[in-house]
């Protein structure tokens, strides 16, 4: 055996451990320190660690006579070294020693030597036998790992003996040897003993169901065992499907250990009667035989009972033969009452009188506990099928962990927690998995139960089960929690609590997906007073397992969705501008399946006008966001030449068709698909006019909500959606009285797959139908009443009240195209602004108005408009019937004119020129406060200006 140098960092590291400090980075192996703290809650000291004695051991039982042959191998071949090698049963009190060199047994003191002496660790501490009956797998002790002082020197390997057929924990297998010798061949000499101890435990349980079997025979008295042939039951013509239906509830009739008689239907209306008969074998094993009535003539019986036959389900022994009518075998007890079956049990005799015109077959044998634990196989397969598709139904992080509750309990549990991460919940990817746990879920079969109530934020110590499996990345099983110090001591009151109510046995999974920690599970049972066993918790680890994944990829939706609703929202209006033509109010409503491209916007235009524009992007995600994007920007854009709607929606229109051409590319198969669609409604509203101009592309129309809470839905021309191209646009015109409410909105509102769309119009119009309302009520009242409990689509929805300007605030005057009239029209602007007292603007009002005037005498033509706007700012209009629009330069020096506009845009906040069907309008805002000056404003004068005549 190799030599392995002296273990300096477990020894330094048990040291800090015991004088109270930190261990963490040490060279300690997480199952050590998890022992060790496990020892020190349960109160035990290096130097008091007393092992109980006891007499009360089987050392006639199954486990040493499955043990002897492979304990004298083991014996011969570590003759003359240092190895001690024990069984010990599954309380870890030793049962037999075995010694390489029977000469130490001398010197070894009597707890290393004579059987008897418990080694469990809350006796022991940290031990091979107790580490392994605690950590229920092969693990291995190395000098000062072990927490009690007196096993310093030695050094360990252990490995739980289970019995194949039920999974639980017989005994333990441990090797023990100075710690200088170890030897990785150790470990699989120790794995092969156990497999060959459990092998033979397998052949007992084998022979016993043999025994039942030739117990069965010899009572009927048919042929001798052995004489028959296989797969009688297959040439009766019952395909593998109808043999696997007459197993499974064969297996059901084991398991109730009783005396019964069922009849089972099989496919194509057919029928097959299963007798289920006690019987005892001359050794005194009892088990159930189940034969099945098929529908034929007499026949000769024949059996097969095959040596290497399957343990408690020997689904290839056949009984085929004559039947005769069947009493009760000898040494079986008397029947018992019947299980409920899926038909009424047959009247008494009715079986003995089928079986004289039937064949009858043996189906399975065994014990009943054996068909207990074939029954148990079978649901945990159902159970795990089932939740491959009941977990991770929703991509939402709570919901699918609630599933994974639901779907433990109560078929494996009667109570689950689940403890996330805040940053899970968030949807980000924890950094520290430990810290900062919240109840995320608290299910049970009953609500009373004191667990943390969901929500709270769960802080865990470090030898609680919980986050024991959380740092360590393994599932632990506790199977009695009354002894389970580590999880008394997270919180005593509460525990004993728990304990009050049954709860007697934990099962704690880590959530991993990808090989990250999202959380815990923890599964306790208290109905079944049967502690959790190693199926259980392979059971739960599954189930954890496929709903980590789930919860992952819920997580990772949850943080996608969020970044794409941020893009969103950022993407929409934050606020809007001052302006008075409307007041209005917005809502918008993402989809539970993912972030769209719906979107609104509010757009101040000249002349104290605004527009109204809502529009919908098909598709969800990123790319209807940034596409939605796309889509306001330039619509604002559109908005500022002052076109009209169905020329701002010619231009969208010519923009999604580019778009869209850019990013499919040249490449048809390249899998990009562009934008699929898109749908837009653009209105101006003048409060000067009380007219609303509207055009849609492809988008639903408004809902108009005059003064007295009439609502109608207006006949807009439907154009076609953004992107088709070719298609002309049609504007629709509408007078709109003060105080009337436009609502525009997406179709998400109306549009649901669980509700008529008529029906969702008059639940609109129902909603709107209040007059004098102000636009955050209307907004109120159509999310309550309109939309959709559960939408499939985001929804966009703008309501905009509607203002009338003051006619005593707007001036006109009609001139002919006559120089002459520029004074006439400047005094008239002087009294006008006299008479609103904005005297202090005169000034430059005067020289703004003189030059759009005199520019419109010179290069305009026909009649000319002047009029003045009095609203947030003052608006100067000058409109003539000549399409000429002016253009700001620079002037030269030798230049007569070209100055004028640079004047204009220097007195004016802002300027531009507005298309009407007449012709044109130059307009200018000044702002109603004087500005502190601005560059070059002083340096002006009357002589720079040699296109405006002297008054």
């Amino acid at each position: 055996m190799g030599l392995v140098a002296e273990d300096v960092g477990p020894v330094l590291a048990r040291e800090q451990f015991l004088r109270g400090g930190t261990v963490e980075g040490a060279a300690v192996r997480n199952q050590i320190l998890d022992s060790w703290q496990r020892s020190r809650s349960l109160g035990l000291t290096p130097d008091g660690c007393e092992l109980p004695f006891t007499q009360d051991l089987d050392l006639e039982g199954r486990l040493v006579r499955a043990a002897g042959p492979v304990l004298d191998r083991l014996q011969a071949k570590f003759a003359g070294r240092s190895m001690n090698v024990a069984l010990a049963d599954g309380r870890g009190a030793v049962l037999q020693r075995r010694f390489g060199d029977t000469s130490q047994v001398r010197h070894l003191a009597a707890i290393q030597s004579v059987p008897g002496f418990i080694f469990a660790e809350k006796y022991g501490g940290t031990n091979g036998i107790g580490l392994a009956l605690a950590e229920r797998r092969h693990i291995n002790v190395y000098g000062a790992e072990h927490f009690a002082e007196r096993s310093q020197s030695n050094a360990c390997s252990a490995i739980p003996i289970r019995d194949l057929l039920s999974g639980h924990i017989e005994g333990v297998l441990c090797f023990g040897y100075p710690y200088t010798d170890v030897d990785e061949a150790l470990d699989i000499v120790i794995r092969k003993a156990a497999s060959a101890i459990e092998a033979r435990l397998l052949e007992q349980s084998s022979a016993r169901e043999r025994a039942l079997l030739q117990a069965y025979l010899d009572a009927r008295r048919r042929v001798p065992a052995g004489d028959g042939q296989l797969g009688e039951l297959a040439m009766s013509g019952l395909g593998g499907h109808d043999q696997m239906i007459l197993k499974e509830k064969a297996t059901e009739l084991i398991s109730s250990g009783r005396r019964a008689a069922v009849e089972v239907s099989l496919p194509g209306d057919r029928r097959v009667t299963l007798l289920s008969h006690p019987v005892t074998s001359s050794s005194g094993v009892e088990g159930v035989v189940i034969e099945a009535i098929l529908p034929a003539g007499r026949q000769r019986l024949t059996f097969s009972t095959p040596a290497d036959a399957s343990p408690g389900i020997l689904g290839q022994e056949t009984l085929a033969g004559t039947a005769q009518r069947r009493g009760h075998p000898p040494g079986t007890t008397a029947p018992g009452p019947s299980p409920t079956t899926a038909r009424r049990p047959p009247a008494p005799g009715a079986a003995d009188r089928a079986a004289d015109t039937a064949a009858g077959r043996l189906v399975l044998v065994g014990e009943p506990g054996v068909g207990t634990y074939a029954v148990a196989a079978r649901r945990r397969l159902e159970l795990l099928s089932e939740a491959s598709t009941r977990i991770g139904t929703t991509l939402d992080v709570n919901s699918t962990a609630r599933e994974l509750a639901e779907m433990a309990v109560p078929r494996l549990a009667d109570f689950v927690t689940i403890d996330l991460p805040e940053a899970v919940l968030r949807g980000d990817e924890p950094t520290d998995p430990t810290k900062d746990l919240h109840r995320t879920v608290v299910h049970g079969i009953r609500d009373d139960c004191p667990f943390y109530p969901v929500g709270e934020r769960v802080h865990f110590r470090p030898t609680t089960p919980q986050l024991r499996c959380l740092t360590s990345g393994r599932t632990v099983l506790e199977p009695d929690l009354r002894s389970a110090a580590g999880w008394v001591s997270q919180d005593r009151s509460a525990a004993q609590r728990i304990l009050s109510h049954n709860v007697h046995s934990l099962i704690a999974v880590p959530l991993l997906a990808r090989g990250i920690a999202l959380g815990i599970a923890s599964f306790y049972r208290a109905q079944d007073p049967a502690p959790f066993g190693d199926d259980d918790r392979s059971l739960a680890q599954e189930l954890a397992t496929r709903a980590a994944i789930c919860i992952d990829n819920a997580r990772r939706y949850t943080r996608e969705h969020a970044m794409v609703l941020a893009l969103q929202r950022s993407l929409l209006p934050q606020g809007f501008p001052e302006q008075n033509a409307v007041e209005v109010a917005h809502r918008y409503m993402p989809a539970e399946s993912g972030v769209g491209g719906d979107w609104f916007d509010v757009i101040p235009l000249s002349s104290a006008r605004v527009a109204l524009v809502v529009g919908d992007v098909v598709g969800h995600g990123l790319h209807a966001a940034a596409t939605m994007g796309r889509l306001r920007t330039a619509a604002r854009n559109f908005a500022e030449l002052d076109l009209p709607p169905d020329e701002v929606l010619t231009h969208l229109d010519n923009l999604v068709g580019r778009l869209d051409r850019e990013e499919c590319g040249d490449d048809p198969f390249a899998g990009i698909t562009g934008i699929i669609g898109a749908t837009c409604l653009y209105a101006i509203y003048d409060p000067t006019s009380q007219q609303c101009t509207m055009a849609r592309a492809g988008h639903c129309p408004p809902a108009l909500v005059r003064p007295d809470g009439t609502v109608s839905f207006p006949d807009l021309p439907a154009g076609p959606p953004l992107g088709l191209g070719g298609l002309p646009f049609e504007t629709a015109e509408f007078h709109l009285a003060e105080g009337s409410q436009l609502v525009l909105y997406t179709d998400g509102l109306i549009e649901d797959r669980d509700r008529d769309f008529d029906e969702a119009l008059e639940q609109l119009r129902s909603a709107l139908a209040h007059p004098n309302r102000p636009p955050e009520e209307t907004c109120r009242a159509v999310v309550e009443g309109v939309v959709p409990e559960h939408p499939d689509d985001d929804i966009a929805l703008l309501v905009a009240r509607t203002h009338v300007l003051d006619p005593h605030r707007i001036a006109t005057w009609d001139l002919p195209a006559d120089p002459a009239l520029v004074s006439s029209v400047r005094s008239a602007v002087t009294r006008k602004l006299t008479e609103w007292g904005l005297e202090e603007i005169s000034f430059s009002t005067e020289l703004l108005l003189s030059e759009l005037v005199t520019n419109a005498v010179r290069y305009g033509s026909g009649p000319i408009q002047v009029r003045l706007l009095y609203d947030r700012a003052l608006t100067c209009e000058v409109a003539d019937t000549s399409s000429t629009a002016p253009h700001l330069r620079h002037a030269a020096t030798t230049d007569e004119g070209g100055r004028g506009l640079f004047l204009v845009a220097q007195l004016s906040r802002s300027w531009g020129t507005r298309y009407t069907p007449e012709g044109k309008v130059i307009w200018a805002e000044c702002p109603l406060e004087v500005p502190g000056g601005k560059p070059g404003l002083a340096e002006l004068s009357f002589d720079d200006i040699d296109d405006i005549p002297a008054i």
